[in-house]
């Protein structure tokens, strides 16, 4: 599914993460296939508990996938070996949800945005204190802030320092794991104009995972849709929005709220009866087939598979056939 016109970085090839768990297998990410590029934002969206988060672990490198093939720059990354971890650890780092659970409280700054070069033992002490500076800098923090604790600062503060946490290794890829959720509404759009100016000036790659489908848009280079473990659409941003084909993409699309009040009033929302299925129990067919209102007989009985419709617009859907 690469376009063969940019450079592949990473690939998640018919990649699968199940959970044991009692009454049987949980099947958080099941048979996900695409592409991220060098230099793009890949969005991630879904209702919770689709396995968004789980996905970008794995892509990250923390869970090993239970099948499937994880790629990186060409070559096959084997999370099961502790040494493929920690030399694939140097390449990708994540950015938690949480910035009030993802500092050490016991931890000045300076020793939380450290800790990762003195492990992959990156510079000499004095170095590293420069980078320190160097890092708190360029998130929009001082260097006044490196001997603090992480209570001393508000939630957007905390954030940033998470983000220089994660760029102290000078990796090149980055999951962004719903970054700004857990922040005031004040504070998103410069934590996301942030991260845009970091990748501007670093060159990085972004898995962006979010709920918000107006931030993934504005960041978003190809968005993916997932749905109870799958992809189930696949496109760049503008034509995602403005050609929307999977029957949940639409639902999560008429969700969105339009800031003009009698556009708002026009709009036809597109309501889903109905429960999420079971992880542990998924239907035979499509996962999404008992919530659809487009439902036919064949969505019951077999799964679609995720297929280009149009050049780079990818959907698993029996109902969409693709195009000539």
């Amino acid at each position: 599914m690469s376009d063969r016109k940019k450079e592949v970085l990473l690939s998640l090839d018919d990649i699968c993460k199940y959970f044991k768990v009692s009454g049987g297998t949980l099947k958080a990410v099941d048979h996900v296939t695409f592409d991220i590029h060098k230099g793009e934002t890949m969005g991630l969206v879904g209702e919770s508990g689709c396995g968004k988060s789980t996905l970008g672990r794995v892509a990250m490198g923390i869970y090993p996938a239970t099948s499937g093939k994880l790629s990186y720059k060409g070559e096959s990354v084997d999370l099961s070996k502790f040494s493929a971890r920690f030399a694939y650890a140097k390449k990708a780092q994540i950015i938690f949800q949480d910035p009030y659970a993802s500092l050490d409280p016991r931890m000045t700054v300076s020793s939380i945005i450290q800790e990762g070069m003195e492990i992959h033992k990156m510079y000499d002490a004095g170095r590293r204190k420069e980078r320190v500076y160097e890092l708190l800098e360029m998130v929009g923090l001082n260097r006044e802030h490196a001997n603090r604790f992480p209570h001393e600062f508000s939630g957007g503060q905390r954030q940033r320092i998470g983000i220089a946490r994660a760029l102290a290794i000078e990796p090149e890829f980055i999951v962004c794991d719903e970054p700004i959720s857990a922040l005031d509404v004040s504070i998103q759009s410069q934590v996301i104009n942030l991260l845009h100016d970091l990748q501007e000036k670093l060159g990085l790659t972004y898995l962006f995972i979010a709920h918000d489908l107006n931030i993934v848009k504005y960041i978003s280079d190809r968005i993916a849709v997932m749905y109870l473990g799958n992809v189930v659409e696949l496109a760049s941003s503008d034509e995602l929005y403005a050609n929307t084909m999977h029957p949940y993409s639409k639902a999560l699309l008429s969700a969105v709220p339009i800031p003009d009040p009698s556009a708002e009033a026009q709009k036809k929302r597109i309501i889903i009866s109905g429960d999420v299925p079971s992880p542990i129990n998924t239907p035979k067919g499509c996962n999404f087939a008992g919530r659809c209102p487009q439902v036919c007989d064949k969505c019951r009985e077999s799964k679609p598979v995720l297929q280009e419709i149009v050049p780079g617009h990818f959907v698993a859907c029996h109902l969409v056939k693709p195009q000539a």
